[in-house]
């Protein structure tokens, strides 16, 4: 297993050069309280999540979940991003089944994905992803996601980083509300 941290560590750090002073590492309990102010601020700033959680720490660490990771700018948080088993009502899992032939349960869902709005611009976000993908890959798994369709930042990112869009569905968030995910799979390696 440390093998398997050590690789996605190397590979969300990228260049040592490039973004000075950001690191990628896995998360550690200690590390919700500070996870969860960022998310704040996240969602002041951009509204994500859609709906705040009653339980924001609880929010983070979903059933399913394999591991996250906590992005570092000057030693502080501020990114974040998880990665789970494909759960009943995931629609990303389903598409890519139906186009590639593989089983859904061949698939392991990023998400949890943000950034501080001050830490933006040092490739935070591309280096989260890296790490839950390398980590997945690692695991035998293929790493898919899906995202609001109303959150055009988001899918012009994933489109930017080489994800394929593998098409759109209805996610069910509450007993009263559906919403449009556009759904992505990582690029093959």
């Amino acid at each position: 297993m440390a093998d398997l941290e050590e690789r996605a560590n190397v590979v969300a750090s990228g260049s040592r050069q490039a973004g000075a002073g950001v690191s990628v590492r896995r998360r550690r309990v200690t590390d919700l309280a500070d996870c969860v102010r960022v998310l704040g601020d996240v969602h002041t700033t951009d509204g994500y999540p859609a709906d705040w959680p009653d339980r924001p720490a609880a929010w983070l660490t979903p059933g399913g979940l394999l591991a996250a990771w906590v992005a570092e700018l000057d030693g502080r948080p501020v990114g974040h991003v998880g990665l789970s088993r494909s759960a009943p009502g995931d629609v990303a899992p389903g598409l890519w089944s139906r186009r590639t032939g593989g089983r859904p349960e061949l698939t392991a869902v990023i998400g949890r994905l943000y950034v501080a709005p001050t830490a933006r611009g040092h490739r935070i976000g591309a280096r989260l992803v890296a790490a839950a993908v390398a980590h997945a890959r690692a695991l035998g798994l293929h790493p898919v996601l899906d995202v609001l369709a109303t959150a055009a930042p988001a899918n012009a990112c994933y489109r930017r980083l080489g994800w394929t869009w593998l098409g759109s569905g209805e996610q069910q968030w509450a007993a009263d509300r559906t919403v449009v995910v556009h759904c992505f799979a990582a690029p093959r390696e």
